[in-house]
């Protein structure tokens, strides 16, 4: 059976993944499989560069195809900030109550119609051999000013997603899954890259 890396440690990514990849006759493994592996240092200054460093050393390590994501928030009040800062945007212990505190409080006084944003993320597929390939998903919606939902993570509290009329951590997990950023790049991807498993696209 042909296997894919997908190059997290986060369980509930790699579930994702999985709903895509067995139908089409391969095993998912994650780097939790792989506990000497080590972290990939995320230097590029946009979703895109990190998410290919990151599928790009580890297929390099392993001889296999490694799927890797890069995502974040990016507030336009902000100039497309926390964006690949988006998980340490308080400092460098990752602290999703913090990274919110820190944005509602940089927007201190910004009117709604000007609190525009958008969840962001980039798929990087990489092959021995082969060229890189990218896919990128986006979810629109608008900062609010204090926290709503327990539902999600990260800055799902303060997030409104505008077609839905709620707070990302207001839906439902099944309903975020058919509308988030990273809903829409694994879509895309689908959608438009071969896997050549056995002659399956």
């Amino acid at each position: 059976m042909e296997e894919i890396i997908i190059a997290t440690k986060n369980s509930g990514k790699a579930r994702e993944f999985e709903r895509i990849f067995n139908a089409k006759g391969a095993k998912v493994k994650t780097l939790l499989d792989f506990p000497d592996m080590e972290d990939v240092e995320e230097t590029g200054s946009t979703f895109e560069e990190n998410a290919k460093i990151k599928a790009e050393t580890i297929s390099k390590k392993l001889n296999k195809m490694v799927i890797a994501d890069d995502s974040g928030l990016e507030v336009d009040a902000l100039e497309g900030r926390p964006g690949v800062y988006s998980a340490r945007y308080a400092g460098p212990i990752k602290n999703d109550e913090d990274n919110i505190d820190k944005v509602l409080e940089e927007l201190t006084g910004v009117p709604e119609n000007e609190r525009t944003a958008r969840f962001r993320c980039v798929l990087a597929i990489a092959q021995p051999g082969k060229e890189t390939v990218t896919f990128a998903g986006s979810c629109e919606g608008q900062i609010l000013t204090e926290r709503r939902g327990t539902n999600g993570f990260g800055y799902d509290p303060i997030f409104f997603v505008t077609e839905k009329g709620k707070a990302m951590a207001e839906l439902l997990p099944e309903e975020k899954n058919k509308i988030s950023h990273r809903a829409n790049a694994i879509q895309k991807l689908e959608e438009n890259f071969a896997f050549d498993f056995g002659g399956e696209a």
